[in-house]
């Protein structure tokens, strides 16, 4: 299953969503320059909420990539005549452009969404980007048997017998890419092109929402039962994840075992000792299995370990951990227990450090 760290460290994996860019506008509006197709860097470091200098850094780090993606960076009597017909009816407080001036598409602004790491906006696009990639892949491919009472479908009977996703796949990396090729050459009739790729945007969003009511119905219908350790993790609430845990540790011979479920706890979700006497604390995370838990979110829980002053920490998560979230645990003394670790430890192991 694709997780938001495997999305952040792989390229090969980053150039298949970059057509999925209404992403974008589920998290919050891209602003765009009046001739409906270009984000200026500035515009860029607005819509994630960073410094324009984290962009340009980005784009240095990253440049090959990002221009394969349809940036460019426009100088001389180029840039002169985009200011001339786009940047003259941008409002005047608008900083012009000197010497040179990137431009980047809703695709490189995108590739930018999975490049970008420490911005809560750029996270919210990621989660959105895999919310409909799972919805995809947890969706059964149905094949119709061939009917030989007809020899010849019409156009309509091909349409209906194709599965939502395939239709929808078509849409993103077939139609929508022939659209942006076709505005980046044009000339007069650009504006007409962006409308028309709206437009297809448009059906591929409808369509998505059409599948996601079919199968919440479907579920609701069905009501199958989950089998398995971690399925049977993914259906808890917090709070069942949280007695789920204490119930371990208790297994595990951990004595004065208290959930504290989010309020009293100081940071902590259980505290306990362990059987030689240990003081320790535990945050507990039942993350959808494709989430990641990030930098910012273990070193909060370095804080909350010195504030319990405990001699053992446990972070357990049923997603995986980023890198530099894997380095401050392993710089701090934090046991990290990623997904496949706690189905072990649920199955019956005992973790090392209660050992």
């Amino acid at each position: 299953m694709i997780n938001e760290v495997a999305l952040v460290e792989s390229q090969a994996l980053r150039q298949s969503f970059t057509e999925r860019t209404e992403a974008l506008d589920r998290v919050k509006t891209l602003s765009l320059l009046p001739n409906g197709l270009h984000v200026t860097t500035a515009m860029v470091a607005a819509y994630f909420e960073v410094a324009e200098t984290v962009i340009n850094n980005l784009l240095s780090r990253h440049r090959e990539e990002l221009e394969s993606n349809g940036l460019r960076v426009i100088r001389g009597a180029e840039l002169q005549k985009f200011k001339e017909l786009t940047l003259s009816s941008y409002p005047e407080s608008y900083p012009q452009p000197r010497s040179s001036m990137a431009l980047w598409l809703r695709r490189t602004v995108l590739n930018v969404t999975m490049l970008l790491r420490d911005s809560d906006v750029a996270r919210r696009v990621r989660t959105h980007l895999l919310d409909l990639e799972h919805t995809f892949r947890a969706q059964p491919t149905v094949v119709d048997a061939p009917r030989p009472d007809s020899d010849i479908e019409s156009l309509d009977d091909r349409i209906a017998r194709l599965s939502e996703e395939s239709f929808t796949r078509l849409l993103g990396t077939t139609v929508v890419p022939m659209f942006n090729a076709l505005i980046e050459t044009a000339g007069e009739q650009q504006r007409e092109l962006v409308g028309l790729r709206e437009s297809v945007r448009q059906i591929e969003r409808r369509l998505v929402r059409h599948d996601l009511r079919l199968r919440h119905l479907q579920r609701a219908r069905e009501q199958r039962p989950l089998a398995g350790v971690m399925a049977a993790m993914d259906a808890m609430n917090w709070r069942e994840f949280e007695q789920h845990i204490a119930g371990l540790l208790r297994r595990d011979d951990c004595t004065d075992v208290q959930v504290h479920g989010g309020s009293g706890g100081r940071g902590a979700d259980v505290t306990a000792y362990t059987a030689d006497g240990r003081r320790l604390v535990v945050q507990c995370k039942n993350f959808a299995p494709y989430r990641s838990v990030w930098s910012g979110e273990m070193q909060k829980f370095v804080g909350t370990k010195a504030l319990h002053r405990a001699d053992v920490a446990v972070y357990v998560a049923t997603c995986p951990f980023s890198r530099e979230a894997r380095d401050i645990a392993m710089q701090t003394g934090i046991t990290a227990v990623h997904r496949g670790l706690l189905e072990a430890w649920s199955a019956g192991a005992k973790l090392q450090v209660l050992k």
